[in-house]
């Protein structure tokens, strides 16, 4: 597979819980290829945060450095910390863990998760006064902003929701702030609302996780002086086959089919743009033709739970980090060729 010509894309990251390690797998894959740039990331909520990861380290030491960002990010978020410093017993130990369904399952019928559970059906977060901490507070505040916001490295875009409008707000360069990638990835069974200045209504807003208003964002990546070519990290399954009977599993379904609602909407406008586009009915070079490719894993993700969402596990975080790995290699083994050139993503398949 030839690849002299270097390929300019952007990247749209999902959120998704611990399951953004499928994400860090994927992103850490396509740092391996020497003629592929990122040039625009949009994300919400563990997508957010794998964005700001990935071009603070791009700054700071390019390639590798981004890669070293990610490695920390994933290890303070609990993916290596007990393995911290021993790789050889971080391969050996996921060799012997049970797969990613098997350690789902295990999850769900766990006491910590049913504790969990429990409590963010009948207590709000707010009721903790005084003892509330978002437990992500310390790892928002660890990035560097001077690189985050940074004009330079890839351009990044952070979505989240506005509680009283519903609408998306979009935050880039400057506005990106500890509270900003809170605010992204803000459950709000979980977590209390942030709160951010607005200069548009002159007051602070409150904001909870993007995925309800954008998951994530497209729009902010057709702009002219980006790439034409949108690689979507999916994380929340599409489809599922099987029916969802318990209490958690129908929730599970609500939040995956509420967080790809509107990334669907999006896809659908872009489609229809295509569609104007080759039946000439805008003048050329009016409206920009977006080629859309998608990296998942849906089998993966299908054996999967809210249970490995919300109770990160070292092994299995590294074992996602995998299956994004071999699901980015994949993807690059089959359709570099279309990058720059046209979708991979038949929209109209996937739309009907």
């Amino acid at each position: 597979m030839a690849k002299s010509k270097t390929k300019r894309i952007n990247v749209a990251l999902q959120g998704g819980g611990a399951h953004g390690a499928f994400t860090w797998g994927v992103l850490d894959r396509f740092l391996d290829e020497e003629n592929l740039e990122i040039d625009g990331i949009s994300g919400t909520s563990a997508g957010a945060l794998n964005g700001a990861a990935y071009k603070s380290g791009w700054l700071d030491g390019g390639r590798e450095g981004a890669r070293s960002n990610l490695d920390w990010l994933w290890n303070r978020m609990g993916a290596l910390r007990d393995l911290h410093g021993m790789p050889w017993l971080s391969n050996m130990t996921a060799a012997f863990t049970p797969s990613p369904a098997m350690t789902s399952a295990t999850l769900d019928y766990s006491l910590p998760y049913a504790m969990l559970d429990a409590t963010s059906r009948v207590v709000s977060p707010y009721a903790m006064g005084p003892f509330y901490k978002n437990p992500l507070v310390d790892v928002a505040e660890e990035f560097r902003f001077d690189k985050v916001c940074s004009h330079d490295g890839p351009r990044l875009y952070i979505g989240a929701t506005n509680v009283r409008s519903g609408k998306i707000r979009v935050f880039t360069h400057d506005e990106i702030t500890p509270d900003a990638l809170l605010a992204s990835a803000c459950l709000p069974e979980m977590f209390q609302a942030i709160e951010i200045y607005d200069p548009a209504t002159e007051r602070k807003e409150a904001y909870w996780d993007g995925g309800y208003s954008g998951n994530p964002a497209l729009f902010p990546l057709f702009g002219k002086s980006l790439p034409d070519d949108i690689i979507v990290v999916n994380i929340n399954p599409i489809h599922r086959e099987d029916l969802p009977v318990t209490p958690q599993q129908i929730a599970n379904r609500v939040n995956e089919i509420s967080f790809n609602s509107s990334l669907l909407r999006e896809l659908r406008a872009i489609a229809f743009v295509q569609r104007l586009i080759d039946d000439g009915k805008v003048t050329k070079g009016a409206m920009k033709r977006v080629n859309v490719h998608m990296v998942a894993d849906d089998a993966l993700m299908n054996a999967l739970s809210v249970a490995t969402k919300l109770l990160p596990q070292p092994a299995l975080l590294l074992q996602l980090k995998q299956k994004g790995r071999d699901a980015a290699d994949r993807f690059l083994a089959q359709n570099w060729d279309a990058l720059n050139s046209h979708s991979t993503v038949d929209l109209a398949e996937m739309l009907n």
